[in-house]
């Protein structure tokens, strides 16, 4: 098998040394020359997943044609955000049939799209498969046991897909409701930023346990809406991404939350991560996919006011807390 890789961060290294030890013939596109050749020198990647060294059949290039023309798939490992701009640089590069991995998770500002509707409009040809689910990079390239999902509308890329990144420590489960899949991977983010807020304040598991389970409650809400399946959200790709994001010290999101409620700015708190934060950008398309539906996402709404209003994060606690009385369950 011949398999590209578009992102050289945590979880595009990180996957592609997983291929890559099953001898498989893996090529990873790096399009910074300077980063390209560190990572040729050293074959580790020091600033995403230091201690991991990258086989010699994991190659590099700098040509993004080597990674789509002539590939059985390609692994998309890049923010949501940038999704569009690859697609629209790989569009002149290719004829004819494609597949496309992806592992992003998010949502598109400003349209609102999941990344399988940007593949839709800028790739129609492309077959498109997600990887969702617990799992952190730093993990999986330990070699830690891990178990994802797969959803993609052609049956036949799923299977390729289990088959292929199956190995003893990653299992591999196969889910049919795209839609689902894609936005409990997404939202999943911005409760974790919360989490970390939780965290950040001194709060107890009390808190952590209330916060993870009306989440999932609200994200599960906007899912049936858009016409996902509610017990996806029970799933890996749902309560099992929330477990993780929301707990681990490897989740970016959680961390983001941490230092928002110790009092640095949004803008500062991204920098001294040094990676993307997903949730901070999904929290934006939340919260305008909730009033487009009619559903209600208290929390993703106050973390909202928190990153980009003017609301205090204790006072957003307050808020929460206080709502009218309801019955658990709609």
């Amino acid at each position: 098998m011949k398999i590209g890789v578009i992102g050289a961060g945590s979880w595009g290294t990180a996957l592609s040394i997983v291929l890559a030890e099953k001898n498989l013939n893996v090529q990873m596109y790096v399009r910074n020359p300077e980063k390209r050749k560190v990572l040729e020198e050293s074959r580790e990647n020091h600033h995403y997943l230091p201690g991991r060294i990258m086989p010699a059949n994991l190659k590099l290039t700098g040509e993004l044609k080597d990674v789509v023309q002539d590939v059985d798939f390609t692994l998309l490992a890049v923010p949501t955000q940038h999704v569009r701009s690859v697609l629209k640089d790989i569009k002149p590069l290719v004829q004819g049939k494609l597949a496309f991995v992806n592992v992003a998770k998010g949502l598109e500002n400003g349209t609102l799209m999941r990344i399988s509707e940007i593949f839709a409009e800028e790739l129609p040809q492309a077959d498109y498969a997600i990887l969702s689910g617990p799992s952190h990079a730093e993990e999986v390239a330990k070699k830690m046991p891990t178990t994802i999902t797969v959803a993609s509308e052609n049956d036949d890329l799923s299977i390729l897909v289990q088959e292929t990144f199956t190995t003893e420590f990653l299992r591999i489960y196969r889910n049919d409701d795209l839609v689902g899949v894609e936005l409990g991977g997404a939202l999943k983010n911005v409760i974790a930023i919360g989490a970390g807020i939780s965290d950040g304040l001194g709060y107890g598991d009390n808190t952590k346990a209330a916060l993870m389970n009306r989440g999932i409650v609200e994200i599960t809400r906007l899912g049936e809406a858009m016409g996902a399946e509610r017990k996806t959200f029970l799933g890996l790709s749902g309560m099992g991404d929330l477990i993780v994001t929301c707990m681990s010290k490897h989740s970016r999101n959680r961390r983001a939350g941490i230092m928002l409620a110790k009092g640095l700015s949004l803008n500062e708190t991204i920098s001294k991560i040094g990676m993307v934060v997903e949730g901070a950008e999904t929290v934006k398309a939340a919260v305008e996919l909730a009033q487009k539906y009619g559903i209600e996402m208290p929390i993703s709404q106050e973390i909202y006011e928190v990153l980009y209003g003017t609301e205090d994060v204790k006072r957003s606690v307050y808020k929460l807390m206080m709502r009218d009385q309801k019955p658990e369950w709609d």
